[in-house]
């Protein structure tokens, strides 16, 4: 009876610990919003888990919001999209390596009513320096994402100065993309978007893409191990898994099989230099 009982209690042991195994085979994914309200990771995460046996579990935030969430050690992979922000969030020591993944390409999105006559053009600082000029309503995710240091770059680059041209006309939101877009639909504003997320977005209402193809609207995406050395609780094998499964010609083919209504959303060029 005694031998049954200690038989029963380490089995029950055994069946605890493999549980709590099993609970701890996750890894917290940082990344920017357009990964998420796109429908890309719904897509994607489903495959990888099957597959892996680990779960993801992602926190959407605003590129900006994401490397500083990695930065307290709060997340073991960051996916992102701000070269130069990823650049010295590796410099700084916070993460072991950048991967290129995927990119697709910002659009600038308005009303098609257009009241500053940008539609049909592929350059996007003209587009900018008329939005300007004619003062339309214009609405910024203002949120340091990647969306949003692309933006002021292009502001800069197209000669306005925000801090001095700023007024009514311009909105900060604060939001992600979603957002920004619901409320770029119920002012018949301009904005700056992620096309993926744009191609998910239902609530259009006058809403249209008014300017696209324009080389600097690249939008490049990387991955990021956070550094377990700076960071003790990372689950470095857990996240490096993840990622090399992203790079991979299986997840590559599964980041390029996802499509809205046909379009696919995202490009991958994991290995590409330079990017």
């Amino acid at each position: 009876m005694v031998i049954t009982r200690r038989i029963f209690l380490v089995a029950l042991f055994a069946l605890a610990g493999g549980a709590a195994q099993a609970q701890d085979r996750f890894i917290t994914v940082a990344s920017t919003t357009s990964t998420e309200q796109s429908g890309l990771f719904g897509f994607l995460l489903p495959i990888f888990e099957k597959e892996s046996g680990i779960k993801v579990r992602v926190v959407a935030l605003g590129t900006g919001q994401a490397l500083d969430l990695a930065r307290r050690g709060d997340a073991d992979v960051v996916f992102v999209h701000a070269k130069a922000a990823e650049e010295k969030f590796l410099a700084e020591g916070h993460g072991v390596k950048r991967y290129p993944v995927m990119y697709n390409d910002f659009v600038l999105i308005g009303p098609k009513s257009d009241p500053a006559k940008v539609a049909g053009g592929k350059d996007i600082v003209d587009a900018l320096k008329k939005i300007r000029s004619a003062q339309a309503p214009f609405v910024s995710r203002g949120d340091k994402s990647g969306t949003h240091m692309a933006e002021l770059d292009l502001w800069k680059t197209s000669g306005v100065d925000l801090e001095q041209a700023k007024g009514p006309w311009y909105r900060d939101t604060g939001q992600g993309m979603g957002p920004a877009l619901n409320t770029a639909a119920s002012m018949n504003a301009y904005l700056l978007a992620d096309r993926a997320t744009w191609l998910a977005f239902r609530n259009r209402g006058d809403l249209a893409i008014l300017v696209e193809g324009d080389k600097r609207l690249y939008n490049q995406y990387g991955v990021i191990l956070v550094n377990p050395d700076k960071h003790p609780t990372v689950k470095k094998d857990l996240g490096q898994t993840f990622i090399d499964w992203l790079v991979s010609p299986e997840g590559q083919k599964a980041i390029a099989d996802y499509k809205i209504g046909g379009e696919q959303l995202f490009f991958p060029n994991a290995g590409q230099a330079g990017v």
